[in-house]
């Protein structure tokens, strides 16, 4: 079963940058159009990028020009670059194929402080 590993939140002020990492157990990367999630408090699960297994990207209005999706299949990793960062982005973040079907992982808590 496909494990995936998240790490690279932390605590950030307003207007700073975090590069996330997902890293997976098996090489899905290729076959896979994956995205990366966030849940806040009391909210709802929501995707906010996405990379197709081609490589084309995709951004939720409220992160784009601001977040970047990118991989490197090498080292079966996804990243997430997230640059001013606002405290509405503040979530746990996920990373899962974009219909979610695989195992989710722990998460990377970020927080931005205003």
């Amino acid at each position: 079963q496909v494990r995936l590993v998240e790490s690279g939140g932390g605590l950030v002020q307003t207007g700073g940058s975090l590069r996330l990492s997902c890293t997976a157990s098996e090489r899905i990367f290729s076959r896979n159009a994956m995205g990366w999630y966030r849940q806040a408090p009391g909210k709802q699960r929501e995707l906010v990028a996405v990379m197709t297994s081609g490589g084309g990207t995709n951004y939720a209005d409220s992160v784009k020009g601001r977040f970047t999706i990118s991989r490197d299949d090498a080292k079966i990793t996804l990243y997430l670059e997230m640059n001013s960062l606002k405290p509405e982005d503040t979530a746990v973040y996920y990373c899962n194929a974009v219909d979610g079907r695989l195992p989710w992982g722990q998460g990377t808590q970020v927080t931005v402080s205003s």
